[in-house]
């Protein structure tokens, strides 16, 4: 095994930092937190076929629910509910037991 003297070793990780790092495409799965009475991020803008999970994070429940598209049974905390946005459009979604909490989904 060869050993890297100073200057080939700074060449190595100058290199290793200019090299564009290969990450999961951020479309397949977002995340959405309901936390304090809010979702956050209250929108999202995603591509067709994108997974969206939202995670209860309140010591309360909540709903995840757009009209006649996806609806969530009670969250506790903690628990998740994923849906896959398999048609473009605006997806306007809501808490049901808290009307005053909406988010927005758009699919592209």
């Amino acid at each position: 095994m060869k050993t890297l003297n100073r200057r080939d070793f700074g060449v190595a990780v100058a290199a290793a930092i200019l090299l564009p790092v290969t990450t999961a495409r951020a479309d397949d799965n977002m995340e959405v937190h309901i936390d304090n009475f809010v979702f956050q991020p209250p929108e999202l803008k995603i591509k067709v076929g994108t997974t969206v999970t939202w995670t209860n994070r309140d010591d309360i429940p909540h709903t995840v629910v757009s009209a006649g598209k996806f609806r969530s049974k009670a969250l506790d905390t903690d628990d998740k509910f994923t849906f896959t946005f398999t048609n473009a459009g605006d997806y306007k979604y809501f808490c049901s037991l808290h009307p005053h909490m909406t988010g927005m989904i758009k699919v592209e």
